[in-house]
């Protein structure tokens, strides 16, 4: 996409050429989903948000669940008490652990290695499916909604038995059972998008404390279960069981990442008061695509920023701009250290590396994780950033470092034209570069907007999902 020269010597910034600042005159009131005339009806709602793959792989683990249910509940084997205990604490604990590890940040990065390394001359098609990579969260929703079913259902069972005395348990179990039903029904309710958006600090204070309170509860139910079967040869019976490995495994996951936890040296660059510029240098250079979790007080809250890596340079930065009460304070207080635990991890942008080129779509700080991933160079790359201010708000280093490394970037300065239409300008964008795919990094509901739209008109598309 051709650029207009510089205002003046003294400004980095490139505008957009005529053409363009005219089609987005004629673009600027249009509604998003008239922008899709070329758009089939079945590209238009096949690549619904609603049917993202995400929300697939939640369907698809809530089959797979009901059909282990239905299926194990016409065996003949599972007839005695102990057999239908057993395996319906099988099913809850099996559930947990897929649920936990998808998370891992090891499983994570393995996860994505293994979908991005086949060769960009395989078909489009399937590149397209294996960038998806990053909604495999899917299957930790999925998961964790069957195990709590699960328990319910084994809940149900154990009561039912106690009722009719069929089988005496003991009294601890039965708290125990109550304790981690409360507990689960807290968390999923508190992991409603709309209430988790409303009161993230909430969902993730009562994730963190009520899964280590869960995880103990676990064990003590997995020992009372084997207590209850088991008189004699208790302990050697219970190693044997899957269900204490899976616990082991769970555990370890967890505990993990706590024992990265160190407390690190940040130093600031403040070009304004709308963002700061924190950079790190203790022994850790991220990959490129990667992000890490920074916290200010370890058990409360934790908030993940995508890092900036400089070729040839050791450390990396985060750009953090003001967009909420913690973010504000950080911003304004410029602590000089702050606490890293766990691995830095592969995101959204990682996918990159399945195209022959790439069109990066930005809006305010969302130029963060675009950033180490021009300054690479891996995949050839286009950017279009829309900010307001860029020089003012991000400094002229920045800008510069951009411009330096992206000579065609379209950088849409807000505060002299105006909010584009992005659907537009993503649209023209990628016709004009020749890009083979988009990677949107702005907000939610404009992420959205860009991903559903450009995938409507078969164009490989993607961005984050906010389920993390």
């Amino acid at each position: 996409m051709h650029l207009l020269p510089a205002k003046s010597p003294s400004d980095p910034l490139q505008t957009l050429n005529d053409k363009v600042s005219e089609a987005q005159q004629r673009t600027q009131n249009k509604p998003q989903h008239l922008l899709l005339s070329n758009a089939s009806r079945w590209g238009f709602y096949s690549k619904h948000p609603l049917l993202m793959p995400y929300f697939r792989w939640v369907a698809i683990i809530i089959v797979i669940n009901v059909w282990l249910l239905i299926n194990e509940a016409a065996l003949p084997t599972l007839h005695t008490s102990a057999s239908i205990i057993n395996s319906l604490s099988n099913m809850v604990v099996i559930n947990f652990a897929l649920a936990i590890l998808i998370r891992q940040h090891y499983v994570i990065n393995l996860l994505f290695y293994l979908a991005t390394s086949i060769p960009t001359s395989w078909p489009l098609s399937l590149r397209w499916a294996l960038a998806k990579v990053y909604h495999l969260g899917g299957i930790h929703s999925g998961c964790a909604i069957a195990g709590t079913v699960w328990f319910v259902i084994l809940l149900a069972c154990i009561g039912y038995l106690s009722a009719t005395d069929q089988i005496t348990f003991s009294p601890y179990l039965l708290v125990i059972s109550a304790m981690i039903l409360l507990l689960l029904l807290l968390m999923i309710m508190t992991a409603i998008p709309a209430l988790r958006a409303r009161h993230h600090n909430r969902f993730e204070i009562t994730h963190r404390f009520a899964g280590w309170s869960l995880l103990i509860l676990f064990w003590l139910h997995a020992v009372s279960l084997q207590a209850w079967q088991l008189e004699q040869h208790a302990l050697i019976e219970m190693l044997a069981a899957p269900s204490f490995w899976l616990l082991a495994l769970i555990s370890i996951s967890i505990i993990l990442p706590w024992l990265r936890l160190k407390k690190v040296d940040v130093q600031h660059t403040s070009p304004s008061q709308h963002v700061t510029i924190a950079q790190f240098d203790y022994g850790v250079t991220p990959f490129v695509g990667s992000s890490i979790a920074i916290s200010r007080n370890p058990l409360l809250e934790w908030h993940s920023f995508a890092n900036i890596t400089t070729p040839h340079r050791t450390g990396y930065r985060l750009a953090i701009s003001r967009s909420g009460d913690w973010t504000a304070k950080f911003i304004d207080e410029k602590p000089h250290k702050v606490w890293v635990k766990a691995i830095p991890t592969a995101g959204v942008g990682r996918v990159d590396r399945l195209f022959r080129r790439i069109l990066w779509v930005a809006t305010g700080s969302g130029i963060g994780p675009c950033l180490p991933h021009l300054l690479a160079d891996t995949v050839p790359s286009h950017l279009l950033w829309s900010t307001k201010d860029p020089t003012k708000t991000y400094g002229s280093a920045f800008v510069n470092e951009i411009l330096n490394t992206t000579s065609d970037a379209v950088i849409w300065d807000t505060s002299l034209k105006g909010k584009p239409n992005m659907v537009e300008l993503t649209y023209q964008a990628f016709c004009n570069t020749g890009a083979e795919a988009i990677i949107c990094i702005a907000n939610k509901k404009l992420t959205y907007q860009v991903v559903h739209a450009m995938e409507s008109r078969g164009i490989p598309a993607f961005g984050a999902i906010w389920d993390s």
